[in-house]
């Protein structure tokens, strides 16, 4: 690639730290809930106060980085501050994965759900794994490990509060079942499903799913009024809903990635450079953590020359590193021998402002996203744990 066909780019940083899992990730926030409870099995990693209720709100795209910065649009969340903890997203940081570990309480290398676009090697193909999955790809076969309100349900009363759309979708199968399906379809409606959930049984562990920020963040940027707009309703209903729940009550809000917001200079299509596509059969991921897939007949010495091509045009902007260095870098956590040809050979994570597209796959509108996620800057990494409510 020539440099006048890409935009300028800085240095990027030493490759960040992975996210600490089973210590401070979202793979123990449901554990930890379950464990409150008194259901047998888990433990209570994140000391939680005793409860006998707890409620755990996820607000999708709610980044700790965008939260501290638009505090002053959140007044009741800026109050539950002082006293918050800074968690990991999952790897990619991206809604599939990191709702994967916060409802199985694994990694993504373990669960399987290793990225927006996932490979499946047994056929091959590329997989969304929030929607669209094949008829023949069996969720419980794809991700088998039990999830945490499964298993809650067998011993408490267990809900989901979420869009209707949810109730049934591969991923719920995959790694959120568990107990009664509430279908709510605006925020109002879930606090109310929540409320009643909570109220319904003297133990109980509630789910409740929030998405318009994600989505206004994706169509017009973190700085944007819409954004805002929405912060301010979620800000609203969890003052409505912390003031609802029942006497007994733990009230959690947390969120599943960050979010950066990418100019459209900063926006590019990679399969228009040849050289930048030399061996690989499969491109996965997401814009800012692509995962590139080597054809079987691509020689050793054309998967070296790929990789320093990447490094060429954008190493200056991305982290370019090998399946085996991200894998030994702890990204995914612990590997399951039947997750790893999941993982792109080579993945190309984004350090600065920065969206790769494979124009040949996603449709001209996806280029018209502003908000990104999926790498492991501190922005898309880095998530809020709030206690909105205690027991009383």
């Amino acid at each position: 690639m020539s440099t006048t066909r890409t935009p300028r780019l800085e240095p990027a940083e030493p490759l960040p730290a992975p996210p600490r899992y089973g210590t401070a990730d979202l793979s123990v926030v449901m554990t930890s809930a379950a464990a409150v409870l008194g259901v047998p099995g888990f433990s209570n990693v994140l000391s939680l106060p005793q409860a006998r209720k707890v409620c755990v709100v996820m607000a999708d795209g709610l980044g700790k980085s965008l939260l501290k910065a638009r505090s002053g649009h959140a007044p009741f969340l800026r109050s539950k501050m002082e006293n918050s903890r800074t968690l990991d997203a999952a790897f990619p940081t991206t809604t599939a994965a990191s709702l994967s570990s916060l409802g199985t309480g694994v990694s993504p290398g373990q669960h399987g759900i290793v990225g927006y676009d996932v490979v499946d090697p047994a056929v091959p193909r590329v997989v969304n794994m929030l929607g669209n999955w094949p008829e023949d790809l069996d969720p419980k076969v794809w991700q088998p490990y039990p999830t945490v309100m499964a298993q809650a349900a067998e011993h408490i009363h267990v809900a989901t509060a979420s869009l209707p759309r949810f109730s049934d979708s591969a991923l719920t199968r995959a790694s959120l079942q568990g107990g009664e399906f509430l279908a709510a379809g605006t925020p109002q409606a879930r606090v109310r499903a929540a409320t009643e959930a909570l109220a319904a049984s003297d133990r109980s562990l509630v789910y409740c799913y929030w998405n318009e920020l994600d989505k206004a963040g994706h169509k017009f940027g973190s700085d944007s009024s819409q954004w805002l707009s929405e912060l301010e309703e979620l800000d609203a209903n969890m003052r409505t809903l912390a003031g609802r729940v029942p006497a007994g009550t733990l009230l959690l809000l947390v969120a599943d990635h960050g979010m950066v917001d990418v100019r459209p200079e900063a926006r590019i299509d990679y399969s228009q450079y040849p050289e930048l596509l030399d061996g690989i059969a499969l491109t996965a991921g997401e814009p800012r953590a692509v995962q590139l897939h080597f054809s079987s007949e691509a020689t050793a010495a054309t998967r070296a020359a790929l990789i320093r091509n990447w490094k060429e045009a954008f190493g200056a902007k991305a982290w370019v590193i090998t399946r085996e260095e991200a894998i030994e870098h702890g990204y995914f956590g612990d590997v399951d021998e039947r997750v790893k040809n999941r993982i792109g050979d080579v993945l190309i994570l984004a350090s600065g402002e920065l969206a790769l597209f494979d124009g040949r796959r996603v449709s001209p509108g996806a280029l018209n996203m502003i908000g990104q996620h999926g790498s492991m800057t501190r922005a898309e990494k880095e998530v809020p744990l709030l206690t909105l409510a205690t027991p009383k």
